[in-house]
């Protein structure tokens, strides 16, 4: 006689694999979501970038291509305008709309110094990346410059300011030494200012 064969067992069901965060699959996805949700696409920081410098301004593409590429998406941008006099030392005013991805849009002003070896006044359009800015209050400080981040690329230059957490990544097109690389800060108000220090 054969021996009877061995009862068959049910399994346990095996555990669902185990993700290097400890976020299962829909909850990785959902937090890559809320994540792009809160930050500008390319083509959204492209069409406000061409709406402060005109349609298909040489270069704005590919500068904004490198800095995305180097500093990811920001969840604010700022679209405005300054004005800066010289004598070798001198001054930038400075006003825009500031959008965010969460809260939305505000006015503000900005001022700081201008150094450069030349006599004079000049009016710019700029175009600011802002990144980690999750509560707009953040913004009202000084922003001072960091070394060793510039950015050239056709006839735009930027800059790279931090505060804390907080980036700041101004855009100007074509104003030259003084104007793109010498900002050593941005004080940022609510209102418009006359004392630019």
């Amino acid at each position: 006689a054969q021996p009877a064969p061995a009862p068959t067992q049910d399994l346990p069901p095996a555990p669902p694999p185990a993700t290097t965060t400890g976020q299962t699959g829909s909850e990785a996805r959902a937090t890559a979501t809320t994540q792009a949700s809160e930050t500008f696409e390319r083509d959204d920081l492209l069409a406000a970038g061409e709406g402060v410098f005109g349609k298909g301004a040489e270069g704005l593409g590919g500068m904004l291509e490198r800095i995305l590429k180097e500093q990811g998406r920001p969840n604010a941008y700022i679209a405005g305008r300054e004005a800066s006099g010289a004598f070798v030392v001198g001054v930038r005013y400075g006003s825009g709309i500031m959008t965010h991805k969460v809260e939305g849009q505000m006015p503000v002003y900005w001022t700081g110094p201008s150094l450069g070896f030349d006599i004079g006044g000049d009016a710019n359009k700029v175009f600011v990346l802002v990144y980690n800015l999750y509560d707009t209050e953040e913004l009202f400080h000084r922003f001072p410059a960091a070394e060793g981040r510039l950015y050239f690329v056709g006839g735009f230059a930027a800059t790279y300011l931090r505060r804390g957490n907080v980036v700041l990544i101004p855009v100007r097109l074509g104003v030259g030494w003084r104007a793109g690389v010498n900002v050593g800060y941005m004080n940022f108000t609510h209102n418009s200012r006359w004392l630019p220090f």
